[in-house]
């Protein structure tokens, strides 16, 4: 597909013919603190070489409203199933079946630290809806950062083939679904320049790390992975500039930039190896339509990924 579509399509003829479906496995991820940081960057600031970065902070979103959130992002994913014609059997039976045995189930909600970009990481909280008795994910669901993200990607691979065990048994296809939802639409990379920072509370299902998988009864995975974010715009959160010592830092910087040019025009070179930066902390606070908001984000985002695969069938 083209790079710019608003899906990417993998293993396609995967779907052909699957009729009979389980949802196993429904995680929707709430990023509540992520670090992004941009290329060296120009102007007053930047002329002094530092690195520009933006750490943003989500409060005031419980975990209540977050499981609220995805047990109606969940129930509306199995209503529009059944709208567009599959037969959506109970997940019970994929929970209680031996092949079921060989997957790793998580405790939930799953907190990981999530590798965004080159140049963002994030933390990130993942919730499984109530009606699902435990929750567990395929290889590529999230990309962790760190060490631990090596056991995940490992049990994962395992979870794959055990899920796919059981859909050759039952002859049923089984889905996963992965959403990541994003407070800060700070675009990634390349959001700073001269020193500024485009930050806003709209909401978004992050591209590329919000997908769904569909093992199918033939043995055959596909995946369509969301290529363009599903936004909903608003004031969501109110947002603070929270940075500490953001004079400090900016005098730094310009006492960097003063010694490099008196050094320049003694003819020493210049004293700009230093590199304090320009950091920045933003604080988002939610507000009370921030639950409306982010369910209205993950409705659309099923309504995307199954309009593609009934389309596929």
């Amino acid at each position: 597909m083209a790079q710019d579509a608003a899906l990417k399509v993998r293993s396609a003829e995967a779907v052909k013919g699957v009729q009979t479906v389980t949802v196993g496995a429904f995680n929707v991820g709430f990023i509540f603190e992520s670090m992004d940081r941009g290329k060296q960057t120009g102007g007053m600031i930047g002329a002094f070489g530092g690195a520009t970065d933006a750490k943003s902070i989500l409060v005031g979103v419980t975990p209540v409203m977050m499981q609220a959130i995805t047990d109606a992002a969940y129930a509306d994913f199995k209503a529009q199933l059944g709208a567009r014609g599959f037969r959506v059997a109970e997940a019970a039976s994929l929970f209680a079946s031996p092949d079921f045995g060989r997957v790793k189930q998580m405790v939930a909600p799953y907190e990981a630290g999530v590798r965004l970009d080159k140049r963002s990481t994030g933390k990130a909280s993942y919730y499984k809806p109530n009606a699902l008795p435990s929750q567990f994910m395929l290889p590529g669901d999230i990309v962790s950062s760190g060490m631990s993200g090596m056991g995940l990607t490992m049990a994962a691979g395992t979870n794959q083939y055990g899920v796919g065990q059981f859909a050759k048994t039952s002859g049923q296809g089984v889905i996963d679904v992965t959403y990541l939802i994003d407070f800060s639409q700070l675009k990634r990379p390349g959001a700073f320049s001269f020193g500024g920072l485009q930050v806003n509370s709209g909401i978004a299902v992050v591209d590329d790390y919000s997908k769904l998988t569909l093992v199918a009864p033939t043995g055959k995975v596909a995946t369509i992975t969301i290529n363009q974010p599903v936004v909903v715009e608003g004031d969501f959160a109110a947002k603070q500039d929270t940075t500490k010592g953001a004079g400090i830092q900016k005098a730094a910087n310009i006492a960097s930039g003063v010694m490099g040019g008196l050094g320049r025009l003694g003819g020493f070179g210049g004293f700009g190896g230093m590199k304090f930066g320009n950091s920045k902390t933003f604080t988002f606070t939610a507000r009370p339509d921030y639950q409306a908001g982010a369910t209205k984000a993950a409705t659309l985002a099923n309504t995307r990924l199954l309009d593609q695969l009934a389309a596929l069938r």
